[in-house]
């Protein structure tokens, strides 16, 4: 015989919907879809190292990459698909029309809760002014 059925039931109701609550309390509350960030891009600025999708896709490849090349390969330069060499820099290249790491940097990065290591070797550009 058990007694305070109803307590216990109610109890373990309350429970499974707690533990569950982060599989239904978007659905049933959430305001639907956030829109992605529109980061702040340059306005002088038309020809980036690679087209714009693959970059928001895959700039930290590139990144990783140039890094790779610069300080294990000795290799400074990159061509770019339409032939134009670039120096494969953060602070001289990408910064050069990025120059706004809260505006541009940030905008996606606080979206996505990614922390970024950047920063923890590059200075950051209003740092240097």
């Amino acid at each position: 015989m058990i007694y305070d059925k109803g307590k216990i039931f109610l109890g373990l109701a309350i429970f499974v919907a707690l533990v569950a609550s982060p599989f239904w309390y978007n659905p049933v509350f959430g305001t639907g879809k956030t829109a992605p960030p529109e980061p702040k891009l340059p306005k002088t600025a038309t020809l980036c190292v690679l087209p714009k999708a693959q970059m928001r896709a895959g700039h930290m490849q590139v990144i990783y990459d140039w890094r790779e090349t610069v300080v294990r390969g000795g290799g400074r330069m990159y061509r770019h698909p339409d032939g134009v060499e670039r120096e494969m820099s953060l602070s001289n290249t990408c910064l050069k029309c990025h120059e706004g790491k809260k505006e541009f940097c940030n905008t996606c990065h606080t979206y996505l809760a990614v922390k970024p290591f950047c920063w923890d070797c590059h200075f950051d550009p209003k740092e240097q002014a």
